[in-house]
């Protein structure tokens, strides 16, 4: 299995945003030196919930700095970029990480109206914008000059430069909130990545996706090499002992949890708005303890990637900094895991 980190700082004081920010960066060198597979950023504005904000600036900054992870977007909030200065900008890191760039595109905040309102982009328009975007990404890195007329872009574009490092292009995943938007990247055969979620969801939307897949006339080897390079997230909390990991890592998960609930109430209390997501017949069960949270010794920790990666899939996108947890306790966790439980994924003797 592949091990990442997901860097998803969150800062409550604006007074603060500068610390966090350059902490993040110190756990995005740690990554680097533990051998983390990517390095995964994150796209939230105006709400101090991601605190570097805008992800292609700080990949910009990880990309000299780090040396041996990829870099990856989880997600860029494509219908907030214009397409043409989003593929600029991704060539770049691309050239300049000699290819360790992961491009994972996602139609963008899930509640967060400001998100939209805050760039002057109706939010009704977000997957589509996504769709129209991406084609228009692809058409820049793989052709010479073209021309583009879609519903939201009129281009002209003579050949787009710098050309991508990556041939043809970086590569490019999606990310699927709900299981509809999962059914469809299977039937299309692209890989996932999948949001925070209970097990019993993880594993009915694998067997949905895997289904969808023979359906759209995928054999099995393509099926498992597809799940091999897709990626589910997980909020992780690794101490000494599982009785550690419960007195430092469970009120951390809590805060976050009860933080972002209250802003997602303030942002409808002060809009009058909310965006509307998919719902699932399953329970996502990401916000307890129970479900939404893996804690405790290395040992503890290995037995619930093991359950993950039976279901074949290739990686886990791990979020170890929670809410108000101290920069210290994280980077502790990290390497913890990292020493601990990744190896056991790793090592060919492996046995779970």
């Amino acid at each position: 299995m592949k091990f990442s980190n997901f860097l998803f700082p969150d800062c409550r004081d604006p007074e603060r945003d500068g610390i966090v920010i350059d902490e993040t960066l110190r756990e995005a060198w740690l990554s680097d030196a533990l051998g983390v597979d990517v390095i995964w950023l994150a796209e939230h504005h105006f709400d101090g919930i991601c605190a570097y904000v805008d992800p292609i600036s700080f990949a910009g900054a990880l990309a000299t700095s780090t040396r041996q992870s990829k870099i990856g977007f989880a997600v860029v909030q494509t219908a907030l970029h214009h397409p043409i200065r989003l593929a600029e900008q991704l060539a770049i890191l691309d050239n300049v990480t000699k290819g360790r760039l992961v491009v994972g595109l996602g139609r963008g905040s899930s509640y967060n109206i400001y998100d939209y309102q805050g760039f002057g982009i109706d939010h009704h328009e977000a997957q589509a914008r996504l769709e129209e975007a991406e084609e228009i990404l692809l058409k820049g890195w793989t052709r010479e000059a073209f021309e583009h007329h879609g519903t939201y872009w009129d281009l002209n574009v003579p050949m787009l430069r710098p050309r991508p490092y990556t041939k043809p292009h970086p590569m490019l995943i999606r990310a699927a909130s709900g299981e509809g938007s999962l059914l469809e990247l299977a039937r299309q055969g692209r890989p996932f990545l999948m949001n925070v979620q209970s097990m019993e969801v993880t594993r009915a939307r694998v067997s949905h996706y895997c289904k969808a897949m023979r359906e759209s006339g995928f054999d099995e080897e393509r099926i498992a090499l597809n799940l091999e390079q897709c990626w589910v997230w997980r909020n992780v909390f690794v101490a000494e002992t599982d009785a550690e990991a419960e007195r430092v890592g469970v009120p951390a998960f809590q805060a976050m949890v009860e933080s972002r609930a209250a802003l997602r109430n303030r942002i409808y209390r002060e809009t009058g708005m909310r965006i509307e997501v998919p719902q699932s017949d399953l329970p996502s069960a990401r916000a307890s303890v129970e479900h939404g949270f893996i804690y405790g010794s290395p040992e503890r920790v290995a037995e619930a990637i093991a359950e993950i990666a039976a279901l074949g899939i290739g990686g886990v996108i791990a979020t170890f900094r929670l809410g108000p947890l101290p920069h210290e306790a994280a980077a502790g966790s990290l390497t913890l895991f990292m020493r601990q439980v990744a190896t056991e994924f790793r090592s060919p003797s492996a046995s779970r």
